[in-house]
């Protein structure tokens, strides 16, 4: 009896997941049929921008990306239920515990493994995406060389930061059973800050040419301008040699407390006139003065140390390795199972996720226009970072749903209009 309810735990939850990704298939599906039957209509804003050739590049450009995404997914899918629920899970724990490594140790060698495997497999899909279709479409500048030497060292690092909070975290949960899960709460989000703090000196840097923003002494000008409208300080104003990787543009800020910056793509300042990066960089600017990027982080903060604490009473349940096939419950498992279960536990509010960040970017646009008054530069940025990086002007309502965080451009474009 008891063999027969955990066989129907164990296929109800094999069936949500696989429910899931249908699902997701099948948005993606009718995005792609909505692109096929709008792709060619040029929209007013547009006119004189783009003709049908390129509208014709824009469909082909998504339809590839999006076939390569599904190919990826579906392996990645595969992969998942063969290590859930085909023993896989069961057999790397059994080795783990095999080495009778300590706690620290074993978990540390538990979870890098699983990381770097993740990495691996990974490979081929990132070299068709960049060297096959971004290539293919005129976007991608990186060498295969260049790519090794980011890929190393992207691999580096990760193991490294891994490894830190990897050992804190098991430290505290060997050390301190009862209060482990806001002690490792606390020690995640100081490595997040610190990471916010010392990345912009120390693991940008080994990826990308930081330079001054000096010869462009009337963006520099009217940037310190818009700086003083909102009362933000910023460390420096700096332009990054993007264009060694791809020719996609954007800009960003980066770092927390004084080591703000403003950084800006060497593609964008080619691209761009001085106004239309200007309302780039106040639409960054409005999110800032709507503390839009603190409050992301309380509400983050709040739904993790929520989720710290149910994820301690559903490790103290003995019974959830058991479900999955797992003979000797560890630590380590019983993560990964939580980590996987979560995804379809928080599934259904991605919607609500991205209808909040649309609507942040709204209010984003609403102060770019009070601090540049200028409605003109923010449409032409709009259309030009559209055209330039083939973006998708005809998205399913139901599919940006899902997956925009931002509005649809055409939206996006309306509101601004009728501000």
């Amino acid at each position: 009896m008891e063999s027969l309810i955990v066989h129907r735990y164990l296929f109800l939850i094999l069936t949500l997941y696989v429910m899931i990704q249908i699902f997701s298939y099948w948005l993606t599906y009718i995005n792609i049929c909505h692109l096929k039957i709008h792709g060619a209509v040029i929209p007013p804003d547009f006119e004189g921008f783009i003709d049908q050739n390129l509208m014709t590049t824009t469909k082909n450009y998504i339809i590839d990306k999006t076939r390569l995404d599904i190919l990826s997914s579906i392996f990645n899918n595969l992969i998942t239920i063969i290590f859930i629920f085909c023993g896989v899970l069961n057999s790397f724990n059994n080795w783990i515990i095999s080495l009778n490594l300590g706690f620290i140790s074993a978990g540390i060698l538990f979870f890098i493994l699983i990381s770097l495997i993740s990495s691996i497999l990974s490979i081929p899909f990132d070299l068709y995406h960049i060297f096959k279709i971004e290539a293919g479409y005129g976007f991608n500048t990186m060498t295969i060389g260049l790519w090794i030497k980011d890929f190393i060292k992207s691999l580096m690092i990760s193991l490294i930061i891994y490894c830190l909070i990897a050992s804190f975290a098991l430290y505290i949960v060997v050390s301190y059973p009862n209060y482990w899960w806001i002690l490792v709460w606390g020690t995640f989000l100081f490595f997040s800050l610190m990471l916010m703090y010392i990345s912009p000196y120390v693991i940008e840097p080994l990826f990308n040419k930081f330079t001054p923003l000096s010869e462009e002494q009337g963006l520099k000008e009217g940037i310190e301008r818009l700086l003083s409208k909102t009362g933000l300080k910023v460390s420096k104003i700096l332009k990054i040699d993007a264009s060694i990787r791809s020719k996609h543009s954007n800009a960003y800020f980066t770092g927390i407390g004084k080591v703000k910056r403003i950084v800006l793509y060497d593609t964008l300042l080619e691209t761009m006139s001085t106004g239309e990066i200007l309302s780039i960089l106040a639409h960054e600017l409005g999110h800032w003065k709507k503390k839009h990027l603190l409050k992301y982080l309380i509400v983050f903060e709040t739904l993790s140390f929520m989720f710290f604490y149910a994820a301690k009473s559903i490790i103290e349940w003995e019974s959830l390795t058991g479900i999955f096939g797992i003979i000797d419950s560890t630590f380590y498992a019983k993560v990964i199972l939580i980590g996987f279960l979560s995804g379809i536990i928080f599934f259904p509010l991605t919607p609500l996720v991205n209808f909040i960040q649309r609507r942040n970017e709204r209010q984003a646009d609403i102060i770019t226009i009070e601090l540049t008054g200028n409605k003109t530069d923010m449409i032409s940025a709009l259309v030009k970072l559209s055209k330039d990086n083939l973006s998708n002007l005809h998205p399913h309502p139901l599919y940006a749903m899902f997956h925009y965080s931002h509005p649809p451009v055409l939206e996006r474009i309306a509101f601004i209009s009728e501000i």
